[in-house]
């Protein structure tokens, strides 16, 4: 089996992804129900009974709501850092000592023949954390929550195969919409989210020609759209020079549908 993954749901209701190789299945983040996280993962033709650990990016409950019970019904260990799990056991319920593991940030671990690598993200969590995948050669990005993308972390990120990207907002709709001006100022801090247009630039600086697909990804309910995050993201990578139709695709995530198992060749 080749490195393969399903963005089984995102957005600013709840979070989950799954990553995959013939020894490992890794469930990243269960930001819903357990039942939604069931229906997702079978959605995606993925057994959950087949997980082999949960990894956690930080405690805000639209990545965690369904992670105790996750990890609980499948029997499952959990990998987060220190500060994060300090910041969530009051809200996982009881997770068995020897399921508990800790993964510290800027930290790279092998499981089975996954090497799984850490970096840290400018979030207002205690400390939050994404993840690049590794597996014969082949590189997947999980990056989202971010503020903004920093030179460490594109260093980190650069030249994958695919990538799960924040594109949050469009800081107009945000400007002119409903949302009290604190929590404005919030999503357009460096702690807060990544907009349309910062998501496309820092793109610009990451894809190469290995590079064959961009999930857009933790869309904003309010402040965004389907339709206009790949409008502003596609325009902009192609006034730059990349070709949309020949090697790149952008595709669309949800919260509440899992996109297709995608083998990463």
């Amino acid at each position: 089996m080749t490195l393969s993954f399903s963005v089984l749901a995102s957005g600013s209701s709840g979070n989950a992804f799954f990553i995959g190789t013939e020894k490992e299945r890794i469930l990243v983040d269960a930001g819903l129900t357990g039942k939604e996280l069931q229906r997702l993962l079978e959605e995606a033709g993925i057994d959950p009974a087949t997980l082999t650990k949960i990894l956690v990016t930080h405690e805000h409950s639209d990545h965690i709501k369904g992670l105790g019970v996750a990890a609980r019904k499948f029997d499952l260990p959990i990998y987060a850092n220190e500060k994060t799990w300090k910041a969530m056991e009051n809200s996982i319920g009881k997770i068995p000592l020897d399921h508990k593991f800790v993964f510290d940030m800027e930290e790279t671990k092998t499981f089975g023949d996954l090497d799984v690598q850490s970096f840290g993200v400018s979030h207002d969590a205690a400390e939050p954390m994404f993840y690049c995948f590794h597996h014969e050669g082949k590189k997947v990005a999980l990056v989202t929550d971010t503020g903004y993308v920093s030179d460490r972390v594109k260093k980190i990120v650069e030249k994958a195969d695919a990538y799960i990207f924040e594109a949050n907002h469009d800081v107009g709709m945000l400007q002119m919409g409903s949302y009290p001006w604190n929590v404005k100022r919030r999503i357009l801090g460096d702690l807060g989210h990544v907009s349309n247009e910062d998501s496309a630039l820092a793109l610009t600086d990451l894809i190469d020609n290995n590079t064959k697909r961009i999930y857009l990804a933790h869309l904003s309910r309010d402040n965004n759209m389907k339709d206009l995050a790949r409008l502003a993201v596609g325009n902009i990578l192609q006034e730059r020079g990349f070709d949309l139709n020949k090697h790149i695709e952008l595709h669309d995530t949800d919260p509440k549908t899992s996109t297709p198992l995608f083998q990463v060749v």
